[in-house]
């Protein structure tokens, strides 16, 4: 084979690489519709899965274990188990009265490494079982805890700002302008927290739906200003995929270089942007 041959072949294997490691597997969350005007009994659906083609689920259901909905009012309960398909997760939420609802699945994990005899060992559990993953005698512990969450909205009838309210734990997301009203070409504005404080000059981005029929990502990069907020004009109208992580540098992995103990943050949420 010419070496003119080989590079060229060599090239398009490293393109094709980097193309695979762009498109990361992400995990999301959609409801059938995120504006009901109804007289009558309302319900949504939600769909959870894990896939590389944005709200195409064609990898693996995202497990909805703790899913919670908070209600107009602010009140917080448990959501209906889920049903898991091959491909996704599904569960059906009544909307009892008008208003806006907070769907929000939150976990704590942690991920590490450590050494026993020689060998290293990887573990992944609970915030509350990954102490036991640990034998006694093991050396070169690291641990990583990784706090999520995802959020999505519906509106019954009139939006209501009750279940929009922070938390004051993790990384999370205040929608300024109500994630149900936004419009195309409008201004919109949100704020970034961490444990309750602003992040200024933190970084996120957006991604509407549709991928497949694109060809790119159409990925939309954001900053928040010194006060941990960002205003900016919203884009065409579409489904958005909405994620930020905290630090955004982190090493990745449990073996990756870093401190012993260390936490990571990340944040997503699914928002539709409507027509003018």
């Amino acid at each position: 084979m010419h070496t003119t041959t080989v590079k060229k072949l060599v090239l398009a294997v490293s393109l094709a690489s980097a193309a695979l490691a762009a498109h990361a597997h992400r995990q999301w969350m959609i409801p059938t519709t995120t504006v009901i005007e109804s007289d009558r009994e309302a319900w949504v659906t939600i769909d959870g899965a894990t896939s590389e083609g944005l709200f195409e689920a064609d990898f693996m259901p995202l497990k909805l274990d703790g899913l919670t909905v908070t209600d107009p009012d602010g009140a917080t309960a448990p959501a209906p188990a889920a049903t898991v398909g091959k491909h996704r997760s599904t569960v059906d939420i009544r909307l009892p009265k008008d208003g806006t609802y907070r769907i929000t699945l939150a976990a704590v994990n942690v991920m590490g490494s450590y050494k026993l005899n020689g060998e290293t060992k990887r573990f992944r559990a609970s915030e509350q079982a990954a102490q036991n993953e640990i034998p006694a005698g093991a050396a070169e512990v690291r641990r990583t805890t990784m706090v999520q969450r995802q959020d999505t909205f519906v509106t019954l009838n009139k939006a209501s700002a009750g279940a929009l309210k922070p938390v004051g734990r993790g990384l999370e997301m205040v929608a300024v302008t109500h994630p149900n009203e936004l419009h195309a070409g409008d201004k919109a504005r949100l704020r970034f927290l961490l444990d309750g404080k602003p992040l200024p000059n933190f970084p996120f981005s957006m991604i509407p739906g549709g991928v497949r029929y694109r060809g790119t990502a159409g990925e939309v990069r954001l900053t928040t200003d010194a006060n941990g907020e960002a205003s900016f004009t919203l884009p065409a109208p579409n489904m958005y995929w909405l994620s930020a992580a905290y630090p955004a540098n982190a090493p990745r992995g449990p073996g990756a270089e870093g401190p012993a103990e260390s936490k990571r943050y990340s944040y997503s949420a699914t928002f539709e942007i409507l027509p003018e």
